[in-house]
């Protein structure tokens, strides 16, 4: 969530990228959700001192290098712990997580329904190539069945994982899939995220064209949709059907955009310490308070 401290000010239309060359392989995915992160903080014209972004392991790690703002590279799948402490540390940071399917809905899979449940305000912004990249092309938890890659060379005979239901069913407040053949759409998926108080995650469905030759740009543009205003996103019931439809039509429709959005307290606002103020902001116990507590669990 975007804080009063950090309004648009004279940086508002200055680009955040670093100028690093990215080391994706051309026509990657994850270009257009750099830009379109990109685009999204330009908007929202938050301080660059006030954003961190945090990164797993994976082609998505890339991504912090790409901008002038905080960044860090986590363990493989442990991005959200990372995010969460810098959040719950410094309350006035933006923090955004970048990850791939592999690190968030694979490893790292039981932290995001934690966070989910928890109501953390970070964002999550999951490049979604539905392959290990990195790796040179393995299955990963959202490779759809029959996919033929290096690890199942016979075809994937396990069921995709659904992020948005899993997202939706754990807590998650705001719950959006992007296109990362439409940055500029995919732009204000992100920026709506930033700016929403607690836990948001957009899912960006972002083509590997060197090793996934299934889910191509062309595949996803025969197939993706614009939910419209028809789609009620405070509808947790109605959400989650929007969310099955890919499943249930067979892949012939995927939806994108915002599938889910609620309000309800965040986890700093309910928390008794926190809600007094940034964790770095309050004056650290005295040497006499801290024996205190030690005796007092002796």
């Amino acid at each position: 969530m975007v804080t009063n401290e950090q309004q648009p000010n004279a940086q508002a239309k200055q680009s955040y990228a670093s100028g690093i060359k990215p080391v994706w392989c051309p026509g990657c995915g994850d270009h257009s959700v750099s830009m379109a992160l990109n685009k999204a903080l330009m908007e929202l014209g938050i301080e660059k001192s006030k954003v961190l972004i945090v990164a797993g392991i994976g082609c998505s790690s890339a991504m912090p290098h790409q901008f002038s703002t905080y960044g860090v590279d986590s363990l493989h799948g442990r991005l959200l712990p990372m995010a969460v402490g810098a959040k719950l540390a410094n309350g006035d940071l933006t923090v955004i997580g970048t990850g791939g399917d592999g690190d968030g809905y694979g490893i790292g899979g039981g932290h995001l329904i934690h966070m989910a449940r928890r109501n953390i305000d970070i964002t999550y912004v999951v490049m979604n190539n539905e392959i290990y990249g990195l790796t040179t092309g393995q299955a990963s938890p959202t490779s759809m069945m029959g996919a033929k890659t290096k690890s199942t060379p016979f075809g994937d005979i396990e069921y995709p994982l659904n992020p948005l239901t899993l997202a939706i069913s754990a807590g998650a407040t705001y719950v959006a899939r992007g296109f990362a053949g439409d940055p500029m759409h995919l732009a204000e998926l992100i920026k709506n995220g930033i700016s929403h108080k607690g836990f948001s995650i957009i899912d960006v469905l972002s083509p590997c064209v060197s090793f996934n030759t299934l889910n191509t740009y062309d595949w996803f543009r025969q197939r993706v949709y614009k939910l419209d205003q028809s789609h009620d996103p405070t509808n947790r019931e109605g959400a989650l059907a929007k969310a099955l439809e890919c499943e249930e039509s067979d892949y012939k429709k995927m939806p994108i955009g915002l599938f889910y959005r609620n309000e309800k307290p965040t986890y700093s606002e309910m928390d008794m310490v926190i809600k007094k103020g940034a964790l770095i902001a309050q004056p650290m116990p005295s040497g006499e308070e801290i024996r205190d507590v030690i005796d007092e669990y002796k």
